[in-house]
């Protein structure tokens, strides 16, 4: 049965109308530390979403302007990608599609074995039609024709690197590419891109892929089409009530780890102080807690506090594109003005003062923490630290001169609108402290807000109606998914994701240098020299990237041990609750 009332519930109605549908029964004991816990099968965990953002897209392979992490969580609960990786961000076949996956001597052809364990929830096996389709698909999507474009174009060698994906039987797929690569990097960057769909449910038409597309897109946001009954992930979609919740129940044919839950449900937040109060209550069972509220978590009694960082970074666009209003794009395109307002940054402050301690120094286009073996130790040091005093003298050098509080050159003003997520108090800080901190340096900046959803649809295709972008909302900007952090999509000159236009041959070459195949100890080196390019070269303005603060009932248990720090996402299929 579904809800057909589009009626917003609110929390406490929302809470009663779960509760009177849960039945529980004891099935196991958990030891946990000197106590065991007996577990409680069944039971439904409310998620906060992240505050003010709605999925928008429930097919497994995301659009450029719905590439955000609400939507991939969501995914992930009715789809199981073809590979993953743990929390040590190692490939963890056991969780993935692909049994294993090899390479020839020459580097050039990869062969994909499927565990013939999986299967769809209507009893077929997932099977390399299956994953051969979805790259027709994702292929079809990085044309420029296309009415939309696929998220990963750039990203894996994603489309040009790929000669062919065939089948060979029912689980073997043959993925030929046009010359050799580093395994690591294609496995996880590349392949890592198959979230495979049914084909059977999904190809309507089989001889016109832009109808494909037009269908998929017609339908992406309506989860409870029949087309999406069909899945081979952990849970099925359930109902909704839009700006309200999303629920799920498990798929009782998923062949990996089932669900102990009997619901699942994701909870639309319009602010911070409102998740917190659910939280404090008890409305919420799983979310987050923004820096602005750190202060009050003694209040949260009945909920476990955990940092949790995921490998990525955090940073600030600045349009270089042309077309850029006020000849703004131009003014980036000079690495001394970037340079500038990078030295505008007073990274030491927001960590301490916004985020209370929970992030971490971002110089380059990976954090140091999580730990891992990409990242580069000599950017421990930041190149550009606070310095505003240093950076409007390195303007001046370059022929600025403030006109009416303002740094001019050739009629050119560094005077911008930047605009950020709305939702975070720490958000919004960190805004006004970048306005006050590059004022010092006759940079003139006004702030506007828009909805996250909003502001990640701001790119190179609209470049004339925005100058410069904050989507972080304090609670980090990019996640690497698969895990391996090189920068195709995001600075080549043709990525997918270079929002703003970033441009630079040596940049090109070294990320095609990371894709190169080599020992660990020369791949790693590739890596290091384009992290310390762009350290220096600054394709972005770097923020700190902050921690995720979880927040959990003290009576739900696996949330922190299963939380995925490629993803940035919850597994709740490794929940259970505790009876009291």
């Amino acid at each position: 049965m579904r809800w057909t009332s589009s009626t917003l519930l609110s929390s406490s109605l929302m809470l009663s109308l779960i509760m009177a549908g849960c039945g529980n029964s004891t099935s196991a004991t958990h030891p946990t530390g000197s106590a065991k816990l007996t577990s409680t099968k069944g039971g439904t965990a409310v998620i906060a979403l992240t505050t003010q953002q709605s999925p928008t897209w429930f097919f497994p392979l995301r659009s450029q302007v719905t590439d955000t992490v609400t939507n991939e969580e969501l995914e992930l609960m009715m789809y199981k990608p073809l590979i993953t990786v743990n929390g040590h961000d190692q490939l963890d076949y056991a969780r993935s599609l692909a049994r294993s996956i090899t390479t020839n001597a020459a580097g050039d052809i990869y062969t994909i074995h499927l565990n013939p364990k999986w299967h769809w929830s209507n009893g077929q096996p997932v099977t390399a039609q299956d994953v051969v389709f979805t790259w027709q698909i994702m292929k079809a999507a990085s044309q420029s024709s296309a009415p939309w474009t696929f998220w990963g174009e750039g990203f894996g060698g994603f489309p040009t690197l790929w000669q062919s994906v065939t089948a060979k039987g029912p689980y073997t797929v043959i993925v030929k590419i046009s010359s050799p690569r580093n395994p690591a990097w294609f496995i996880r960057n590349g392949l890592g891109q198959i979230i495979p769909a049914p084909k059977s449910v999904w190809d309507r038409y089989p001889h016109n892929m832009n109808k494909e597309l037009q269908y998929i897109q017609s339908i992406a946001n309506s989860p409870t089409n029949a087309a999406f009954d069909v899945v081979d992930g952990p849970y099925h979609f359930s109902r909704y009530a839009p700006n309200n919740y999303w629920s799920f129940v498990p798929n009782p044919h998923y062949d990996g780890h089932q669900s102990s839950l009997s619901k699942v449900i994701y909870q639309y937040e319009s602010s911070a102080s409102n998740e917190f109060t659910a939280l404090k209550t008890g409305t919420l069972n799983a979310g987050s807690l923004p820096p602005s509220l750190l202060s009050a978590k003694s209040q949260l009694t009945g909920d476990t506090v955990i940092p949790e960082y995921v490998i990525g970074f955090n940073y600030i666009v600045p349009n270089q594109n042309p077309h850029a209003p006020g000849g703004i794009g131009q003014a980036f395109q000079s690495l001394a003005v970037r340079q500038a307002l990078q030295m505008g940054i007073d990274q030491p402050a927001i960590i301490k003062d916004f985020y209370h301690g929970y992030a971490v120094m971002d110089d380059t286009t990976l954090a140091p923490l999580p730990k891992t073996p990409f990242f580069d130790p000599a950017l421990n040091t930041n190149p550009y630290p606070f310095n505003p005093q240093k950076g409007k003298t390195l303007l001046e050098q370059h022929g600025w001169h403030e006109q009416n509080g303002v740094m001019t050159k050739n009629g050119i003003k560094l005077q911008f609108t930047l605009i950020y997520a709305s939702g975070s108090t720490a958000g919004t800080d960190l805004a006004e402290l970048l306005k006050n901190d590059w004022a010092q340096e006759g940079i003139k900046v006004n702030l506007v807000s828009e909805p996250f959803n909003e502001v990640v649809s701001h790119g190179a295709s609209n470049a004339s109606s925005w100058a410069m972008i904050d989507w972080d909302q304090s609670v980090g900007g990019w996640t690497y998914g698969t895990g391996y952090p090189s920068g195709g999509g995001l600075f080549s000159s043709t990525g997918s994701e270079n929002m703003g236009s970033y441009s630079s041959l040596q940049m090109n070459q070294l990320i095609q240098g990371t894709y190169e195949p080599g020992t660990t100890a020369q791949t790693l080196q590739r890596m290091y020299s384009y992290e310390n390019f762009a350290a220096h070269q600054l394709p972005v303005l770097f923020i700190p990237d902050p921690a995720q603060i979880i927040v959990h009932s003290k009576n739900l248990h696996g949330v922190a041990k299963s939380f995925d720090p490629a993803g940035a996402v919850f597994l709740p299929n490794h929940w259970w609750f505790s009876s009291h």
